[in-house]
């Protein structure tokens, strides 16, 4: 059966608050909401998130119209980078081209990208075992970690071409059996499912 990664969609930033306490924004909400009534949505039978606000936000208002629970994984948050605290985004994309083209190095004390995707996988992995495979899930989270895990499912290099599309909001599904990629990167209001 299918999983499928959606990241977050547009937060209100605010460089007096820590990231991983950002909240969805006004547009953030409306994209989450426009895909609710999805006949793909509406069969996932489990929601795992990251315990980052934004994507506790984006589960809730998914779990809530498919009265599922939510399983929250601290594990499933994006590549700390508490060291540095905010950054402008044109400083943002440079230390994100970075943290991509050496992922075997830290950037100003950021989590290695490799690092980052040994979490990510080994967080999705103990969540799917004894899944039943024929349930589909969703899995709530980040573009950092979730381009990291894309990039071991399907066994390809950590690169920042991999990477979503801007502005966040993007799914991909995979195969619950083998990890295989069924579809790459694509804004949530265009997914039709597979």
């Amino acid at each position: 059966m299918i999983g499928y990664y959606l990241t977050h969609p547009q937060v209100e930033i605010d460089s007096k608050i820590p990231v991983p306490l950002w909240r969805l924004s006004g547009v953030g909400r409306s994209r989450v909401e426009a895909v609710l009534d999805r006949p793909w949505l509406r069969t996932v039978k489990r929601i795992l998130s990251s315990d980052e606000t934004k994507a506790v936000e984006a589960a809730a208002m998914i779990a809530a119209h498919l009265r599922v629970p939510i399983e929250i994984d601290p594990q499933m948050g994006e590549n700390d980078r508490s060291s540095i605290g905010f950054l402008e985004p044109l400083a943002f994309e440079a230390a994100a081209n970075q943290f991509f083209a050496e992922p075997d190095k830290s950037w100003n004390g950021w989590e290695r990208a490799v690092d980052a995707a040994d979490r990510i996988e080994r967080a999705v992995k103990r969540a799917l075992t004894g899944h039943e495979p024929t349930e589909p899930v969703l899995l709530v989270g980040h573009g950092g970690v979730g381009t990291l895990l894309k990039c071991r499912l399907t066994g390809a290099a950590i690169a920042r071409n991999r990477d979503q599309p801007p502005g966040g909001g993007n799914i991909f599904a995979f195969t619950l059996a083998d990890g295989g990629l069924l579809c790459d990167w694509t804004p949530m209001e265009d997914f039709d499912g597979i």
